[in-house]
């Protein structure tokens, strides 16, 4: 090659390089700005009450499930699918007795690979369905693909995917006559902001355990994952909204699986 060519390499990489910087600088900006929006302590400073367990690390006593898919090791709630067991459609174990209203919740978890789950919370069980739930859910999966999302099990679907801050408008109906539903994911809906899904990865440890941390006031709803702002809604949705409900963990239909957690404290604001 010609010292022309050398000198059109350089320049392409010297642009290459600063248009690289550009797009990270870019990306540290936006996520700078989403995870600013809002601190954990926003709307849970003001309560004086203590965090209380609500897994003694020891039984399952005062949870309902599926002893297929439910048990207790070394301390932790484990949810694991096999080959043997794979599942229909997806099951919950469901804390007895217990609603959620406005409440901080935090609970370390780790998952494999394949594996999706997820944590209900102001839901509703289904008579007609054993251990299944509808309502809001902060998403995990092994892939990290949904993790911190909010997702509503069993009704609008998708409110918010990770990295976004989003204003749930006014329905006319409820959802049951609503045609708002899209490629799994609610259609009536405003993105105020958003991150850029690998600025929040980053920030969970694949294979390893990370703090979930779900806070919930009114109709704010904010989910962390270590700490980092994953979600933010505010449902205005009052045909379709719930202001309280049961709390549940979830094993997903699909491949086998394992879900862990540990340490789940509740504080009500």
């Amino acid at each position: 090659m010609n010292g022309n060519g050398n000198n059109i390499d350089k320049a392409s990489i010297t642009v290459r390089i600063r248009y690289d910087a550009l797009s990270l600088l870019s990306m540290l900006l936006i996520s700078a700005i989403f995870f600013s929006c809002h601190s954990p302590k926003d709307l849970s400073s003001t309560s004086k009450k203590k965090y209380s367990l609500i897994f003694d690390g020891k039984t399952l006593d005062g949870w309902d499930y599926d002893p297929q898919y439910w048990r207790v090791e070394n301390g932790t709630l484990v949810g694991e699918v096999t080959l043997a067991n794979l599942l229909k459609r997806n099951s919950f174990i469901i804390k007895k007795g217990l609603i959620t209203k406005d409440f901080d919740l935090k609970v370390e978890y780790r998952i494999t690979t394949g594996g999706n789950s997820g944590i209900n919370y102001r839901s509703e069980t289904i008579d007609s369905l054993p251990y299944a739930m509808r309502g809001y859910q902060s998403d995990i999966d092994g892939k990290n693909f949904f993790t911190g999302q909010n997702y509503e099990e069993r009704g609008r679907t998708t409110l918010a995917y990770h990295g976004e801050k989003v204003i749930v408008n006014p329905a006319n109906d409820s959802i049951r006559f609503n045609k708002n539903i899209r490629n799994n994911a609610w259609l009536n809906r405003s993105v105020v902001s958003s991150a850029p899904p690998d600025s929040l990865n980053k920030f969970i440890k694949n294979g390893d355990w990370n703090e979930c941390r779900v806070i919930v006031k009114g109709n704010r709803l904010l989910h962390y994952i270590n700490g980092v702002l994953m979600s933010d809604v505010t449902d205005n949705d009052t045909k379709n909204r719930k202001l309280s409900g049961s709390l549940g963990v979830q094993v997903h239909v699909g491949p086998p699986m394992k879900i862990e957690y540990r340490n789940f404290r509740l504080k009500e604001l």
